[in-house]
């Protein structure tokens, strides 16, 4: 599988932190293939003087969706994060936010295409994620890495 993630943090060191969650992508999830530069906005959704760092990131992994979006979680909480947004359209500062934004499946006889969507509509999880194209802080940096963007 290929994974696009979006990685966001507006408190702390944001940038150690966000090294640190691409780390442990890395070595939790899969081999991470390409990341973004750091992108630098103002929160969307909520009023804070702290501004965003995003990055995005491709990576590879035999895991399925789900298991990798438990992990995420696994990796939030251990870079400080101890409260997820309850409420869609809730929003708050946060130490770290791991976001799935799309998943391909690629054939085991080929190195890079065809690649197929994944679409996942579950309680927990939405691939593609359903507003990555609302947000700057998002498309900018990934138009970086997929190469369709």
């Amino acid at each position: 599988m290929i994974y696009y993630l979006s990685i966001g943090a507006n408190l702390g060191e944001r940038e150690k932190t966000i090294d640190q969650a691409v780390s442990l992508l890395n070595s939790e999830v899969g081999l991470v293939i390409a990341r973004s530069k750091f992108f630098y906005s103002a929160p969307v959704g909520f009023d804070s003087p702290n501004e965003f760092c995003n990055v995005c990131v491709k990576l590879t992994s035999e895991l399925p969706p789900q298991r990798v979006l438990y992990i995420t979680q696994d990796i939030e909480r251990a870079l400080g994060r101890t409260e997820k947004t309850a409420t869609p359209g809730t929003y708050h500062d946060r130490e770290i936010d791991i976001d799935l934004l799309m998943a391909f499946d690629m054939p085991a006889d080929s190195k890079d295409f065809p690649l197929f969507p994944v679409c996942v509509n579950s309680k927990r999880l939405t691939l593609p994620h359903p507003r990555m194209d609302e947000r700057d802080f998002v498309k900018i940096p990934l138009s970086e890495i997929f190469p369709f963007s």
